[in-house]
C-alpha cells in the first residue's frame, strides 16, 4: 500500500494531499495545471520540505510526528522528468550505465540487457542524446531509472514535452512497464487519455487538495470529475475480459451487465483484461427493445438516475447489472420518452465509438519480478 499524507507550503501556495492506493500498479496524479501535481510529486521524492506522513508498503520515507525525514538519495525512487535530463556527453549506453552503476548491492528488477529490449533501445546505444527524438529520449530516461532498481516509480508529466506522435511512440513502453515489473508508480499527467491507459489507480488533484480518489472505473462516475475534464470527455470507464475475438471482423466482445459490447481493437486474445471509455455522448437510449437497427452493441439496464447537465440537458445514468453507463439526452427527450429512474431502457452504442485498451494479458495478469 502507497500512503500519503502531506502538507507542502511553497511561497503563497499550499498543499494538503492524503490518500492511498494499492501497490504495486500506475497511481495516476490527475489535475489541470497549478492543481498541485508536481509539487506533491517533489514532496514525496524529498525534494522540497513537508510534513505529515509518507509510506510505501514496510518503508517509512516520513512520519513527522516520529522525527523520521528519509534523505531524497535514500528513498530509493527513479525520477523521470518532462524532459529526459540526459547527460549530452554521453551516448545512450553511458547515461544507462549511470544509472545502473548506483544501484546499491542486492536483488534486481532486471538487467541492462533486459532493459534494453524492453524499451527498445538496442539500435540507439552507440547515439549520442542530440541525434534522439523527443520519444527515444523519454525511453532512454526511462531505462536509466529503471537501471537504479527504485523502490518507487516517479513520472511527472513525461510526455507532454512532446508530440503526438512520438507521445503514441511511447506510451506502448509504458504499459509494458506496468505490465512487466511490479514496481509502484505514479504517473503526473492532465491528459485523461494517458490516464486511462495506464492507471490502476487515480488521484484527483485541484487547489492544492485531493479532490476524489478511486480506481478508473469508480472516478468516471464521480461528478466531481465532470467539471475537470469538460462535456465531450465525461463517460463511463468500463473493465472487462475479453470474452470472444471474431478473425473475420476483427472485433472482440466482452460481457457488460447481462449482455455484451464488441468493438475493434487489435492484438487482444481472449482473456485479456480491457479497460474502455463509453462517453456520455455516444449512447443512446431507447425504451424499448431496438429493431431494425445497424447499431450492433444493445445493452438491457435500468435507468438508475437522472442528473441535470445544463439548462436543456440531463446526464442518464444506467445500471447493467453490476456495471454503469452515462448516457446524455436532452430534457425534451426526458419529457417525450417520460425517463424516470427505475424504469428499463437499452443502451445503444456504436462500436466504432468505442476506445479500449487492455490493461492486463491473458498470460500475464500480474508482475513477475520484484526486489524486495
Amino acid at each position: 500500500m502507497f500512503e500519503a499524507d502531506l502538507e507542502v507550503t511553497r511561497g503563497g501556495f499550499h498543499l494538503r494531499a492524503r490518500f492511498a492506493a494499492p501497490t504495486p500498479g500506475v497511481v495516476a496524479l490527475f489535475g489541470p495545471s497549478g492543481a498541485g501535481k508536481s509539487t506533491l510529486v517533489h514532496a514525496i521524492a524529498g525534494l522540497v520540505p513537508a510534513t505529515g506522513s509518507l509510506r510505501l508498503d514496510d518503508r517509512t520515507w516520513l512520519d513527522s510526528a516520529r522525527g523520521i525525514d528519509v534523505a531524497a538519495e535514500r528513498r530509493r525512487i527513479g525520477y523521470v522528468f518532462q524532459d529526459a535530463r540526459l547527460f549530452p556527453h554521453l551516448d545512450v549506453a553511458a547515461n544507462l550505465h549511470y544509472g545502473e552503476r548506483r544501484t546499491p548491492a542486492g536483488p534486481r528488477y532486471a538487467d541492462f540487457d533486459e532493459i534494453v529490449a524492453l524499451l527498445g533501445l538496442g539500435p540507439l546505444l552507440r547515439r549520442r542524446t542530440h541525434q534522439l527524438s523527443g520519444g527515444e529520449r523519454q525511453r532512454v530516461a526511462l531505462g536509466r531509472a529503471l537501471l537504479s532498481q527504485p523502490h518507487l516509480l516517479l513520472l511527472d508529466e513525461p510526455l507532454a514535452s512532446i508530440d503526438v506522435a512520438r507521445r503514441d511512440e511511447v506510451l506502448p513502453y509504458l504499459e509494458s512497464l506496468r505490465d512487466r515489473f511490479a514496481i509502484p508508480m505514479l504517473y503526473v499527467s492532465h491528459q485523461y487519455d494517458e490516464v486511462l491507459r495506464l492507471a490502476t489507480h487515480v488521484v484527483v488533484l485541484a487547489d492544492g487538495a485531493v479532490l476524489a480518489s478511486g480506481t478508473p472505473s469508480q472516478l468516471s462516475l464521480d461528478p466531481r470529475l465532470r467539471g475537470l475534464l469538460g462535456r465531450d470527455a465525461v463517460g463511463a470507464v468500463l473493465e472487462a475480459d475479453v470474452t470472444a475475438v471474431d478473425p473475420a471482423t476483427g472485433l472482440v466482445s466482452i460481457a457488460v451487465g447481462h449482455g455484451r459490447l464488441r468493438l475493434a481493437l487489435a492484438g487482444a486474445a481472449v482473456g485479456a483484461r480491457l479497460r474502455l471509455q463509453v462517453l456520455a455522448r455516444d449512447v443512446i437510449l431507447a425504451t424499448e427493445p431496438p429493431h431494425g437497427l445497424s447499431v450492433r452493441n444493445a445493452l438491457e439496464g435500468v435507468l438508475a438516475e437522472l442528473v441535470a447537465d445544463g439548462r436543456d440537458e440531463a446526464l442518464a445514468i444506467v445500471d447493467l447489472a453490476g456495471s454503469r453507463l452515462l448516457s446524455r439526452v436532452t430534457r425534451e427527450a426526458v419529457e417525450e420518452l417520460r425517463l424516470r429512474p427505475g424504469m428499463p431502457v437499452w443502451a445503444l452504442v456504436k462500436a466504432a465509438s468505442l476506445r479500449g485498451h487492455v490493461v492486463a494479458h491473458a498470460t500475464k495478469r500480474g508482475a513477475e519480478h520484484a526486489p524486495p
